[in-house]
C-alpha cells in the first residue's frame, strides 16, 4: 500500500525564515553537503518547512526493482543483490524518482531503524531474508528526525554509524548483511527540551537557528496564507505553483552549474586559516564551508566563490560547533566574518608574494552585485536577498525600517 500523503502549504509560500529556506535549498543542490539542523523553540515553523522542501527535492537514479534503492552509477556502493547481476554481467536498468523525506519517529525500535534478520531464512536465501529499515529507505533520501534531541542513545549509535559509513551493517547471531545507506540528514530541536550528543551534533554539516521575531506585517501575512490554505488547500497550491516551479528551475540550473564554480586556492587557504584561528574541532568543517560556498555561488548563478559566499558558509557550518576540545562556544556570526575576512586578506598577500610576476587580481565585482541580488523571481524573492539572508531575521528587520 502507499503512504498517504497530507497536503502541506507550499515552500514557497511559508512566510519568512530566509536563513533555514537557503540552507535547505543548497542542500537539494548538492546532497553531497549532507544535511542540517535546525534549532528553535516550539511553533516557529522548523518542521513545516523541512516537510514543505520535499516538493523540490530533486531525482536521483535508482535501480528498477531494487529493494535498496541503489545508484546504477555507484559501482562501488550496490547492494549484495545488485553486486551479484554486475558479477554475472548482467546490466543493470535504471530509471528516475524524486527523492523524498523519510522520517524517523522517536518510537522507532532498532530492528525497524535497522532492518530485521529472519536466521532461519537467512541461510537458505541470503539477503532477500532481510526486511528493510528505515535506513533502507532514507538512501538517496532526506532522513529526518523531529525533535532529535530526544532520540534514545542505543539509536543514535546506528544512526551515527550509517551517517560516519554510508553502509548499514544487520549483524544477528553471527551472520553479518550490509547495504548502502547514503542519505542526507536533517534534524529538528527545541533546545528547551534538552542538548543533543556532541557526536551527533558534529554529524549536522550545517545549523540554522531559528526564532519567532516575526514582523507584525510578516505575522498578518502568515496567518492569511494559513487560512487560505485550508479553507481551499488545492486552489492555494496552483497559486503558488508559478512559483514553485521557478524555484525548481532555479535549483535545476545550480545542479548543472555546481561542476564549473571553481574555488580558489587563496579561498581554500582562507578558510583553512579561519578555521584554524576559530579554533575550530576536526578538519570536517574545511570540507563543508567549501562545499557549501561553492553550492551557493552555484545557486546565485555564478562560476567564482566570493568572500560573501565564505562568510555565509562559513556560518552555516560553525554556530554549532565547539572549538578547543569543546573548551569554548561556538563562534558569533561576527567572529566568523571577521575571521574569513582577515584570512582572506592574508591568504591573498602570500599568495601575490609566491607570483610576483602576475598582476593582482582585482576585487570580485560579484560580491557586490551578490549582495542584493534575490534568492528567485515571484513572492518567494520579492522578501528574500542575499544580504538579508546574511544578516539573518533581526538584521533583515534593521533593514526593512531603514
Amino acid at each position: 500500500m502507499g503512504q498517504l500523503r497530507r497536503k502541506v502549504l507550499p515552500f514557497s509560500a511559508l512566510v519568512g525564515l530566509s536563513r533555514l529556506k537557503l540552507a535547505l535549498i543548497l542542500n537539494g543542490v548538492n546532497p553531497r553537503i549532507g544535511g542540517l539542523l535546525v534549532s528553535g523553540s516550539k511553533g516557529t515553523g522548523k518542521t513545516t518547512l523541512v516537510r514543505a522542501f520535499a516538493e523540490l527535492l530533486p531525482e536521483v537514479d535508482v535501480v528498477e526493482g531494487c529493494r535498496f534503492g541503489c545508484n546504477p552509477n555507484q559501482q562501488d556502493a550496490l547492494c549484495p543483490d545488485c553486486q551479484a547481476k554486475v558479477d554475472m554481467g548482467e546490466t543493470l536498468s535504471s530509471k528516475k524518482r524524486p527523492m523524498r523525506v523519510v522520517n524517523l519517529p522517536l518510537s522507532t525500535t532498532e530492528d525497524r531503524l535497522i532492518g530485521a534478520l529472519d536466521i532461519e531464512r537467512v541461510l537458505s536465501e541470503g539477503i532477500q531474508a532481510l526486511k528493510p529499515g528505515i535506513l533502507a529507505e532514507a538512501h538517496q533520501n532526506v532522513l529526518y528526525v523531529d525533535e532529535v534531541n530526544l532520540l534514545p542513545d542505543h539509536l543514535v549509535d546506528d544512526l551515527l554509524d550509517a551517517a560516519a559509513t554510508k553502509v548499514n551493517v544487520i549483524e544477528r547471531e553471527g551472520i553479518s548483511i550490509s547495504h548502502p545507506s547514503d542519505f542526507v540528514l536533517m534534524g529538528s530541536m527545541n533546545p528547551e527540551e534538552g542538548e543533543l550528543r556532541p557526536q551527533l551534533l558534529d554529524r549536522f554539516p550545517l545549523h540554522v537557528s531559528v526564532g519567532s521575531e516575526y514582523s507584525i506585517e510578516e505575522r498578518m501575512e502568515l496567518v492569511r496564507r494559513n487560512l487560505a490554505f485550508e479553507q481551499n488547500p488545492d486552489a492555494f497550491m496552483r497559486n503558488w505553483e508559478p512559483e514553485q516551479n521557478e524555484l525548481r528551475q532555479q535549483i535545476i540550473d545550480a545542479r548543472a552549474l555546481l561542476p564549473d564554480v571553481v574555488l580558489s586556492d587563496t579561498q581554500l587557504r582562507a578558510i583553512a586559516m579561519a578555521t584554524d584561528a576559530l579554533e575550530v574541532d576536526g578538519v570536517r568543517p574545511d570540507i563543508i564551508i567549501s562545499k557549501t560556498a561553492i553550492t551557493l555561488a552555484a545557486f546565485l548563478g555564478r562560476k567564482e566563490v566570493g568572500i560573501k559566499d565564505l562568510q555565509l558558509a562559513s556560518q552555516l557550518t560553525l554556530s554549532h560547533r565547539t572549538r578547543r576540545g569543546g573548551l569554548l562556544e561556538p563562534p558569533l556570526p561576527s567572529e566568523i566574518n571577521e575571521a574569513i575576512t582577515k584570512a582572506h586578506n592574508v591568504a591573498q598577500k602570500q599568495d601575490r608574494r609566491k607570483s610576483p610576476t602576475q598582476t593582482p587580481p582585482e576585487k570580485q565585482s560579484d560580491d557586490s552585485k551578490s549582495s542584493g541580488r534575490r534568492m528567485s523571481g515571484g513572492k518567494f524573492g520579492r522578501q528574500d536577498t542575499f544580504a538579508e539572508m546574511s544578516m539573518g531575521e533581526k538584521g533583515k528587520k534593521k533593514l526593512r525600517r531603514k
